[in-house]
């Protein structure tokens, strides 16, 4: 397996006001005091784990990513962003995003974001009807969703996404098609379409069992997923991955890292890095993420991750990049897992293409392989899992 070095940093930063009741994320609802001690911590992080493995690469991609990055202020930002400057170099171009949620940026707060190079911001709006943000816990308001995006705009920004989640309890297709339509004419630059997961331990976990009631049935979420798929490429927005859509040149750079099983650097409670063919886990606590960066600082930073093997990596390779409409390419699999491994692959498939659900596409001299929308994208978990047992 050949050797990549990442181009790319998540920062994760845990903070939120309050836990959504679908959120199983690593997060905390701490203080201020938190915060800042915190923001320190990650900073300490940021310079152990360059010590232990020096950059290659030029940075072309920073993700603030949460919890909900701006409940921090604009001089936390620049102490965190001053530090990577310190230990990387960055792109002139790269890409630098800020999750944000309603109700917690202004526009003072977006302009200061902006004048330390943010460039990117990704508004988490989820939905747009009151009742249906209260029954997620949501803690903001409709209101709060157009006055956050009139201030990202008048901050000057001109690349953020929204989130919506599709699947919600007690969500009928004509509010999901209303939420589509009010984001469409917003005129955000990307949309992440996510249907709703039931996580174990959850608000939502302890109260419904996926498929029963007030969750919508299997039917009405694929015709809520069909209904983007439809409503959204006639709009303007490509649809490059199973659950994200861009206008022309506004595809999430930073996910594409993760989509393309790139390697890259993870930092943070409960962040994760892919490294040296190793990934990496942060603790998910916060007393024991201080711990182990203090433990790091007096005994330096240890890596204790098994590598991936090539069989493991191929499978992580496959998940990833068929979520993608552009596919995968047959020659680099070949060249990086191995004629044996990939013929293991192209047989499975190949039960899938008599479905029309994956197609074998000719380029130049190459093959791509690609899941086939909408089928093959809906049952995407289907191949997945059969890909899974083949490796």
């Amino acid at each position: 397996m050949s050797q990549i070095f990442p181009k790319s940093l998540y920062l994760h930063i845990p903070f939120c006001k309050r836990r959504c009741f679908y959120c199983d994320f690593a997060i905390t609802t701490g203080g201020e005091n938190l915060k800042q001690q915190y923001v320190d911590v990650l900073c300490q992080e940021i310079a152990l784990t360059v010590a232990a493995i020096p950059p290659v690469e030029t940075l072309q991609t920073i993700f603030f990513g949460g919890g909900t990055p701006s409940l921090l202020s604009v001089k936390q930002v620049e102490q965190i962003l001053e530090t990577i400057a310190k230990y990387f170099e960055i792109a002139p171009n790269a890409e630098i995003s800020l999750e944000a949620n309603p109700g917690t940026v202004s526009i003072e707060s977006l302009q200061g974001y902006r004048s330390l190079g943010i460039n990117r911001i990704s508004l988490g709006a989820q939905a747009f009807q009151q009742e249906l943000l209260d029954v997620c816990g949501r803690g903001h308001s409709v209101t709060e969703i157009y006055e956050a995006v009139a201030a990202i705009k008048s901050a000057g920004f001109e690349n953020f996404g929204l989130d919506l989640i599709s699947g919600l309890p007690h969500q009928s297709i004509t509010e999901w098609q209303d939420s589509l339509a009010k984001a469409i004419a917003l005129q955000p630059t990307h949309l992440s379409i996510y249907d709703l997961t039931i996580e174990e331990g959850t608000a939502f976990g302890k109260r419904y069992q996926a498929g029963d009631n007030p969750l919508p049935s299997e039917d009405l979420t694929v015709a809520m997923y069909l209904a983007a798929h439809e409503l959204l490429p006639s709009a303007g927005y490509e649809h490059y991955e199973i659950s994200n859509y861009a206008k022309a040149s506004y595809q999430s750079r930073h996910n594409l890292t993760y989509w393309h099983n790139q390697p890259f650097y993870g930092m943070g409670m409960g962040a994760t890095s892919y490294l040296n063919h190793q990934r990496i886990d942060r603790p998910r606590k916060m007393r024991e993420y201080l711990e182990a960066i203090s433990q790091w600082q007096s005994q330096g930073i240890g890596f204790t991750a098994p590598i991936i093997d090539a069989a493991e990596e191929l499978m992580d390779t496959l998940m990833q990049g068929l979520r993608l409409a552009e596919g995968l390419s047959l020659n680099t699999l070949m060249q990086n897992y191995g004629k044996d491994l990939c013929d293991r692959v192209l047989q499975c498939l190949e039960r899938y293409q008599e479905r029309n659900w994956v197609k074998f596409a000719e380029q130049s001299e190459d093959i791509r392989i690609m899941l086939v929308p909408p089928d093959g994208w809906l049952f995407s978990n289907i191949i997945i899992a059969d890909l899974y047992e083949t490796l």
